[in-house]
């Protein structure tokens, strides 16, 4: 059995605030990954700002830092043999207008508002699902999860805690 990839899912405040979108993502979640960390926080313009460093300058940043500090926000750290192009895939492409007439059952299809209000970010490489991983949960440990905790995820047992909305080690 291949190792488990990981990758960070953001779920958008339009979302959280839409009880069928969020329901409905949930469930893509919980079916297609195992989730490892699950947190919800507000974020202030300043770490939204921080997060979305590379795009400063970009005509889209101020509405984006707006946007992504204008609610809560849902933070997953996902794991699967393939999570980062999964998660992509399911997420679909980073324009809604393209995802609803090419793909329109992708998440962005079905839930996107506009590019900025896309639903969900995913992302992109090995290297940035780490940095972003840590940008949001400093605590976590790569070298550790992966040493020790990895092979529980991927043979388990392992059951879905819906109250924390995660999975956890069956005891």
């Amino acid at each position: 059995m291949q190792r488990l990839e990981l990758t960070l899912a953001i779920i958008k405040p339009h979302a959280i605030k839409n009880p069928v979108a969020l329901s409905y993502i949930r469930n893509v979640i919980k079916n297609k990954f195992v989730v490892i960390r699950t947190k919800r926080l507000s974020l202030d313009t300043e770490t939204a700002g921080k997060f979305y460093k590379e795009h400063v300058g970009k005509f889209f940043y101020n509405r984006l830092i707006t946007f992504m500090s204008s609610g809560c926000i849902d933070l997953h750290i996902m794991g699967h043999a393939d999570a980062i192009r999964l998660w992509r895939q399911t997420l679909g492409p980073t324009s809604v207008y393209k995802g609803q007439f090419q793909e329109p059952y992708c998440l962005r299809g079905m839930f996107g508002i506009s590019d900025t209000r896309n639903v969900a970010h995913g992302s992109d490489s090995p290297q940035s699902a780490e940095r972003e991983i840590k940008f949001f949960f400093p605590d976590f440990s790569f070298h550790n999860w992966h040493n020790n905790d990895e092979v529980w995820y991927r043979k388990g047992p392992i059951i879905f805690n819906d109250h924390m909305f995660q999975h956890v080690r069956k005891l």
